[in-house]
């Protein structure tokens, strides 16, 4: 299940460091935590899809080594982006 294009240029926008970034790693983070709130919604109706569930444990998983990065790499982005999406309750 893919993002619309739309919702995935409007987080591109909002998270981006500078113009035309899509490779940053707090882009990649709120892309991915878009999809995963999407795929989350989705396994509270299909609670057998399995195949959907490692995928979504797969993201979760790539998530949390991309915040692991920017972690050691630079904290005060770290704290920022986490701040910003609501992680880490």
């Amino acid at each position: 299940m893919a993002l619309d294009a739309a919702v995935k240029q409007s987080i591109i926008k909002d998270f981006a460091t500078s113009e035309g970034d899509t490779g940053s790693p707090e882009v990649q983070v709120a892309v991915l935590t878009q999809r995963i709130k999407d795929l989350t919604e989705h396994m509270k109706e299909h609670k057998h899809d399995y195949h959907t569930q490692r995928g979504l444990l797969a993201m979760v998983g790539r998530r949390k080594r991309m915040l692991g990065y920017l972690k050691n790499t630079d904290i005060t982005r770290y704290r920022a982006l986490i701040e910003r999406l609501g992680l880490r309750r």
